[in-house]
């Protein structure tokens, strides 16, 4: 068997891919024009909700959930929920826009769950109705407008 390619690395040796990618996140061929890719900085609360509808609005679920994870990782333990429902709800977004209807509506699901648990807590909702975003993926539809 050969051995295994090179992965692409950053300047701290770490795995990065370096391939661009479509909207959608699929890798593209080396030297390809794919979109610009965002930040894996965590934004703010609320720059993180603008920046993941702006990408949703663009038709960019994948990099809205990128967006999202990294939030969700770097949040207090108690905001978790929030930040991972609403990324795995992008993640299901991504998943139907490339046709897979059965992880679409498992990773939906799996955030309207993530949702449910944090809406019935006292954290911050940053001024999102969590329970109607739940209930939007549940539905199939954008989580919010």
């Amino acid at each position: 068997m050969p051995p295994a390619p090179a992965r692409d690395r950053d300047a701290s040796g770490r795995a990065r891919q370096q391939r661009p990618r479509d909207a959608l996140g699929r890798p593209l061929a080396y030297g390809a024009v794919g979109v610009e890719p965002v930040s894996e900085e965590p934004l703010p609360p609320m720059e993180t909700i603008a920046a993941a509808r702006a990408l949703l609005r663009e038709g960019r679920p994948f990099s809205a959930h990128e967006v999202l994870e990294a939030r969700w990782k770097a949040a207090p333990e108690g905001e978790r929920d929030l930040w991972q429902g609403l990324a795995q709800i992008c993640v299901g977004l991504t998943h139907a826009a490339r046709g897979n209807a059965t992880g679409a509506a498992a990773l939906r699901a799996r955030g309207a769950a993530r949702l449910d648990t944090y809406a019935v807590g006292e954290g911050t909702a940053y001024g999102l109705d969590v329970a109607d975003i739940a209930a939007r993926a549940r539905r199939a539809q954008p989580p919010w407008d």
